[in-house]
């Protein structure tokens, strides 16, 4: 199954992991890459701990306001191929792909490549997808989709971001 998590609000990663948690409850093993994100956000030092759960980053901190690079491509292509190798391994039940929507949408990743990835997965696999800008060819494959849309964020008032909430 293929689920996809998306849209401009707040929760789609926290969604995933919430999903993770779950599995790994239930006995699964749990694959998390994250796309497009490094750096110690708060979530990471709990994974990290957990048995049954795998965290690997691909990205740079914060590359998304800054120009991008192609250490940029190159950190998501090398994220890429390890799901590939993943894939194949009977060693996760779920694989996590935070952010994958955001490495797609600045085209350090091509969808059509990722859309074959994801079609030669087996069906036993749970394969979770977040970021902003599904594109609608991921959306059209997926046996799930969810728009987390924004009415309301106190961001807007400008609060900034706060350890443990966002990060």
């Amino acid at each position: 199954m293929i689920q996809v998590y998306t849209g401009k609000g707040k929760g789609k990663t926290t969604a995933s992991l919430g999903l993770a948690l779950r599995a790994v409850g239930a006995g699964l093993k749990v694959y998390i890459a994250q796309f497009c994100k490094s750096g110690r956000y708060s979530e990471i030092k709990v994974l990290k701990k957990i048995k049954g759960i795998k965290l690997e980053q691909f990205g740079r901190a914060c590359f998304i306001k800054r120009k991008i690079l192609r250490e940029d491509r190159e950190l998501a292509k090398k994220g890429l191929e390890k799901i590939k190798k993943i894939a194949k391994t009977k060693n996760y039940d779920m694989i996590i792909l935070d952010e994958i929507n955001i490495a797609l949408h600045f085209k350090l990743l091509d969808t059509i490549e990722l859309i074959e990835l994801l079609r030669s997965i087996p069906k036993d696999k749970e394969i979770v997808i977040t970021g902003r800008y599904a594109p609608k060819e991921i959306i059209k494959i997926a046996d799930l989709v969810s728009e987390v849309k924004e009415i309301k964020h106190y961001y807007r008032k400008g609060i900034k971001a706060r350890k443990g909430i966002e990060f």
